[in-house]
């Protein structure tokens, strides 16, 4: 139950959870990575890029800190929302694919939605391959945009915000303000080989 956001967030970063020292690792490497940027290339020492990194960091701990309630192998809340997108889908089409697709496969469909939100967080918080998570964060996210429009105890505008921030994301190449992004883009001029796959991620 949630008292104000003060105290939550004190109960976050000290809980005897697993994901707690977890979390510290990736914010300890988040920021080392910034301070490498920050040290090696000039151009990163802006207030842009600061705000930018900041932004981008604070976005990746909330899919972190959301991915926490549907952890393997109970997936809590999360199949009760799948549910809810098979009642109030905004089209019939959607909430078909979703009863006979994934709640019938629900599972594998948990273990991979799970790992993609995790893996969304970390590589927004570390500023690594954002372009790719910005994508399909967005994807993720329309898919609830769709999924929950005719719930009525939610806000679909809520949705089409984060869809347009995690394009925003993409577009704008936010892990090149003082994230991996920025190490990986300074290697080469004229990237090749895995190294162009790699920026093409950036």
């Amino acid at each position: 139950m949630r008292t104000d956001p003060f105290s939550d967030t004190l109960t976050f970063l000290t809980e005897g959870y697993w994901a707690t020292p977890t979390f510290w690792v990736i914010l300890i490497v988040s920021l080392a990575i910034a301070a490498l940027a920050f040290t090696t290339l000039p151009e990163q020492r802006t207030g842009d890029h600061l705000f930018r990194y900041i932004v981008r960091f604070v976005i990746g701990l909330m899919w972190w800190q959301q991915s926490l309630w549907k952890v393997p192998p109970d997936f809590e809340g999360l199949r009760h929302w799948t549910e809810e997108i098979v009642k109030n889908a905004a089209f019939p089409i959607h909430s078909r694919l979703v009863n006979d697709l994934i709640l019938t496969h629900f599972v594998p469909f948990g273990y991979f939605i799970y790992f993609t939100e995790v893996a969304i967080g970390i590589s927004l918080m570390l500023g690594l391959f954002v372009r790719a998570s910005g994508i399909v964060g967005a994807l993720l996210i329309l898919n609830l945009y769709f999924g929950l429009y005719r719930l009525e105890s939610e806000w679909p505008w809520t949705y089409a915000f984060l869809v347009l921030l995690m394009v925003l994301f993409a577009v704008e190449r936010y892990g090149r303000s003082l994230g991996a992004d920025a190490l990986i883009a300074a290697r080469s001029d004229k990237p090749r080989g895995m190294m162009r796959l790699l920026t093409a991620l950036t």
